[in-house]
């Protein structure tokens, strides 16, 4: 029996004809409408584009899902986490993109450029510095160390990775380029990159916290991370430090962050990604001067959807093939 891929929705031509040649001697259907989806998918064996609850039950034979997005959170359903088929994502697209975003969030943060670029609109000569750049720290018992934050050097400065996915790896790489320190948690402790002097499992992110300068969020959005940076993990973060969440709006609660920020328990925060998109005008983060907002454009690059098209042209080629495909993930875990 050929093998049957249904793609839905359709994609545009000129994508259509490379898959068609990835798939050698399978059936693919560019199902133009969600009835013909579901007219196709009882003899489907692979599926990419949004799958829904009905699509999947009416499948029997269905044994490949390629999701068109790397985060899953509004991908997965009961259903599909039950069921046998394996699902496939787009991880490791933006991981350069993103990481060099970072990087320009920590040297905007070290070298205040965010707020020279304010003082040049007001034409204003005025180096920042000054007694109000000075926080203090304690360093070991009964020892508090002062420091000026105004101009800082970069490779005095640790970072810390809170997920040392491929996004996360990518961080490292560049931050090691420029003489920083890190050290990160993850699920997985096995594997260490060079760059990284210390992978700790995350249970140990309160010691992160407390020895970082820069805490970059690099994780997923899963069922584990909802919520987890909240007044308790501000608290045990450096007085000098910036929090930095290019992961998933979800994992960092808002209000408490204002809080942290307006009480002077962290020195700053940059953000890509938010509870809610768009952020609402009216919210306070808008009016820190040591915060940087940025609309979800991370990811943003011009090699995003050749990236995009090479991973399933590969998933397609290999399933057909019957090779292990790409980027399989735990369904239960969303990542």
């Amino acid at each position: 029996m050929p093998i049957k891929l249904v793609m839905h929705p359709p994609i545009d031509d000129a994508r259509l004809s490379q898959v068609r040649a990835a798939a050698q001697n399978a059936t693919v259907v560019n199902a133009a409408t969600l009835d013909e989806a579901l007219a196709n998918m009882p003899d489907a064996d692979a599926f990419f584009g949004k799958l829904t609850p009905p699509l999947l039950a009416a499948a029997t034979r269905l044994k490949w899902v390629q999701s068109p997005t790397a985060s899953l959170e509004h991908y997965v359903f009961d259903a599909l986490v039950e069921h046998p088929c394996t699902l496939t994502n787009m991880r490791g697209l933006f991981s350069d993109v993103i990481a060099d975003q970072v990087l320009g969030y920590i040297i905007c943060a070290a070298r205040n450029l965010h707020l020279y670029m304010r003082r040049q609109l007001e034409r204003r000569w005025a180096p920042v510095g000054g007694e109000m750049s000075r926080v203090s720290y304690a360093v070991g018992p009964g020892v508090v160390s002062s420091i000026d934050i105004a101009h800082r050097h970069l490779s005095d400065l640790t970072v810390g990775i809170v997920g040392l996915g491929a996004i996360g790896r990518e961080i490292a790489r560049r931050a090691a380029a420029f003489g920083m320190p890190i050290v990160a948690v993850d699920l997985q402790t096995d594997d260490k990159p060079v760059e990284v002097r210390e992978l700790w499992p995350i249970a140990e992110l309160p010691r992160l916290l407390a020895t970082s300068d820069f805490v970059v969020i690099a994780a997923p959005h899963t069922p584990e991370t909802a919520q987890m940076f909240r007044a308790a993990q501000y608290a045990q973060m450096r007085q000098s430090a910036w929090l930095i969440n290019i992961g998933r709006g979800a994992i960092v609660n808002l209000d408490d962050l204002v809080a942290a920020l307006q009480s002077g328990t962290i020195a700053g925060a940059a953000l890509d990604v938010y509870e809610t998109e768009p952020l609402p005008a009216e919210h306070p983060l808008w009016g820190f001067e040591n915060v940087i907002l940025t609309p979800h454009v991370a990811g943003y690059s011009p090699r995003i959807a050749e990236r995009h098209l090479g991973v399933l042209l590969e998933n397609v080629r290999r399933f057909t093939s019957g090779e292990p495909l790409m980027n399989v993930v735990d369904k239960r875990a969303w990542f």
